[in-house]
């Protein structure tokens, strides 16, 4: 028997408007639909034998997911899947083989070498991005992919190679007029990132489909326990611009032609589009769940009436398409293609366990090299000297004239998002004046506000980096950073590592921190760098003074991996940390210290706002007590410079680890237990730590001066560990 190849499915495409499609056509949707099934059933049959190590379905969605995937173009449109989307992959392009290479965790699994569990689906060359199994999560990506997308379609200039940084690694494709589709479940619309999604996708007119495969059930809780009424399209219906559609999920024929209408819509650039299918699910939430413990037989038994594939083998018989010999030769194909498929994945290499650690970060770009150690340029001789808040500003210039795919957003961080204000307001520029002038020079379209809504900047921004643009985004207050701290964690930091290489996500982010406010107090005063150290392919950046701010802010920008840019805000205008202007080429690498105070007697190892307040203390015990105290400002916290401690401290034999953020469980804790574990024999004392106390930061500046680390604290520090 002939089957539809992949001109039919373009045919199959362009037909679905007419509501008509051919004979070779629904025997292709068929086809595709029976495969993504058995491919389903071999894995279960492999489950049980204990030959692959976790199995989640797509039965009951085929035909929603076939329609959706015939309506678009692989490699031209995006796709940002979730774990249940096994018939639109197929459809789109990835094979059987694919498929079952990564149920079995191969070495050869194309999607992520064996670090993701099954049906977590990436495809560089058919434009899906790499999923994981986080709910919801995946729909702020596609706005952000659909922006850039709009984005390089207006300054295609901007989309050239340049091999003196991270663009070298990122080639660009885009399309006038591309379309993003995500999918998502009816449980997930739960999530505010969903709603985060809508509200971008709405008032920016994005090209996006959003997609929800409602099959009743989030695992074992009801649609009408997820949300009101128990229908999602109710609840939107009044977003703007965005074409809506509700369809029986269940026939392909009808979810072809409401994509089909759907695509249209976006590409005619007239908004996003939000299609409801209304689908089942005939296997349990996965192989780990019994859905005999919560659904009741007779309504397992009304849902197999609807199955799909059921549903669409009568019409084949009824219409005279197929004859049941031919649809039994047809499955009977389909049965031996995933057999082999399956034994082809039991023989294929295993992961090689020293393979663990690539792809943590970049292996094209280090930011430790010497190549980011640029000279300093020679500024005119009485040259003003600088805070640390203008050279952060004067850096941001300078990468955006020098780098178009350059885009910086964040709250409040435009001049006026209404740009006719501009002529004769001053701007804002960010609550601190860091972001100034920026739109000013560079438009409306690479520096705007977001929403106050922190999972929906770092969101949006990994949408944008996979697209090879660079995100340089803020977040208004550490203190409010939480809310995006999913986004960090469960993507932004492990896409390069989750998908093997294939994707890498560039973004910097930029977050005031600290306290010593005199007035902060708990929610403008917090500390917690520590929690973001703990993140594997993350890089953390914490400077202590203007010079330092620059360089390393270039560095960061130029980099390939993900970086969170911390900047004290007490050290924002301080007199004492102020340097000219570097030249717009100043770089610093990574993970490399600075000698703040030479010094024989006692090493303090710190950084931020703490590098002045053990300047203070190091000079009165110097006065005082003739102690010679050293200090190294780490500037990186991952990286760190653990080769210029551990020479410091052979040398002082004394050391003490200083931060601000609080004492227990803190960065500090790590530092001096490596010190202990490597330097025990070089040592004259115990490691001290110094931190603030295991509380919160109070607004009364009494309590705020007893909470945090003060130079009186650090100089008892210093006095009582020489004299030990």
């Amino acid at each position: 028997m002939e089957l539809a190849t992949s001109s039919a499915r373009e045919s199959t495409s362009a037909a679905a408007g007419s509501g008509s499609l051919s004979h070779r056509q629904l025997v292709e949707i068929y086809r595709l639909m029976v495969l993504s099934r058995r491919i389903d059933d071999r894995e279960i049959l492999l489950k049980r034998q204990q030959k692959i190590y976790f199995q989640i379905s797509a039965a009951g969605h085929e035909a929603l997911q076939v329609g959706a995937a015939l309506a678009l173009r692989p490699g031209y449109d995006w796709f940002f899947p979730y774990y249940r989307d096994r018939a639109l992959c197929l459809a789109l392009g990835v094979t059987p083989d694919e498929m079952l290479l990564q149920a079995v965790g191969a070495a050869t699994d194309p999607a992520s070498g064996g670090r993701q569990m099954p049906t977590h689906w990436s495809s560089p060359a058919l434009n899906i991005v790499s999923s994981s199994s986080a709910t919801a999560s995946q729909v702020l990506h596609a706005v952000g992919c659909a922006e850039a997308g709009r984005y390089f379609s207006r300054h295609p200039e901007a989309a050239e190679r340049n091999d003196a940084d991270y663009r070298a690694f990122h080639d660009v494709k885009f399309h006038g007029d591309e379309v993003v589709l995500t999918l998502l479940g009816e449980g997930s619309t739960s999530q505010g990132e969903f709603w985060e999604a809508l509200n971008t996708a709405s008032n920016r007119k994005l090209p996006v489909i959003f997609c929800v495969e409602d099959n009743g059930y989030a695992i074992s809780t009801p649609v009408e326990v997820s949300m009101p009424g128990g229908n999602i399209s109710r609840l939107v219906a009044n977003f703007p611009n965005f074409h809506f559609a509700e369809v029986d999920g269940t026939d392909p024929e009808a979810t072809l032609q409401a994509f089909q209408t759907a695509a249209a819509h976006c590409r005619a650039g007239l908004g996003p589009a939000l299609v409801h299918g209304h689908c089942i699910r005939c296997y349990s939430h996965s192989l780990s769940d019994d859905d005999r413990l919560y659904r009741t037989q007779a309504e397992r038994e009304a849902d197999a009436l609807r199955d799909p594939i059921a549903k669409m083998q009568m019409r084949l018989l009824r219409e005279g398409i197929l004859t049941a010999e031919e649809i039994t030769a047809l499955e009977v194909s389909l049965d031996r293609e995933v057999t082999e498929a399956a034994e082809r994945a039991l023989k294929a290499p295993l992961p090689k366990v020293e393979s663990i650690t690539r792809h943590v970060y970049s292996e094209d770009l280090d930011p430790t090299s010497a190549a980011f150690a640029t000279e300093q340029k020679e500024d005119s001789p009485g040259a003003k000297s600088r805070t640390m808040a203008d050279l952060i500003n004067a850096c941001l210039h300078d990468e955006m004239r020098r780098d178009p795919r350059i885009v910086v957003f964040g709250e409040d961080v435009a001049d006026a998002s209404r740009e006719e204000a501009l002529a004769e307001v001053k701007g804002k520029g960010g609550v601190f004046k860091l972001t100034a002038g920026l739109q000013t020079e560079f438009g409306s379209e690479r520096v705007f506000n977001s929403p106050l809504a922190e999972a929906n900047i770092v969101g949006r921004a990994l949408g944008y980096a996979v697209r090879g643009m660079k995100p340089v985004v803020e977040i208004q207050f550490f203190d409010y950073i939480w809310p995006a701290m999913h986004q960090i964690h469960n993507e932004l930091s492990v896409l390069r590592w989750r998908s093997n290489g294939e994707w890498a996500c560039p973004v910097v982010i930029r977050a005031p921190i600290g306290g010593y406010l005199t007035g902060g107090s708990i929610y403008h005063s917090q500390s917690g760098e520590s929690i973001f150290t703990h993140i594997p392919g993350l890089r953390v950046v914490f400077p202590s003074n203007a010079l330092d701010a620059n360089g390393l802010l270039r560095t960061a920008i130029r980099c390939d991996d993900p970086v969170l840019f911390l900047e004290h805000k007490r050290l924002y205008r301080e007199t004492h940390d102020r340097a000219p202007y570097p030249g717009p080429e100043f770089a610093i690498p990574f993970g490399k210290a600075r000698t703040v105070r030479t010094g024989k007697d006692v090493t303090i190892v710190t950084y931020g706002a703490l590098v002045p307040r053990s300047l203070q203390a190091a000079e009165r015990a110097r006065r005082e007590h003739n102690i010679d105290v050293e200090i190294l400002d780490l500037r990186t916290l991952n990286p760190y410079d653990w080769e210029a401690i551990a020479a410091s401290v052979k040398k002082t034999s004394r050391v003490i680890v200083a931060h601000e953020d609080r004492l227990s469980w803190g960065y500090g804790a790590e530092i001096a237990a490596r010190i202990g574990d490597e330097l025990f024999d070089s040592l004259d004392a115990p490691v001290r730590r110094i931190g603030a106390m295991d509380t919160f930061v109070a607004y009364q500046p009494i309590l705020e001066d007893a909470i945090l680390p003060q130079p009186e604290t650090i100089l008892k520090a210093i006095v009582d560990l020489k004299a030990y």
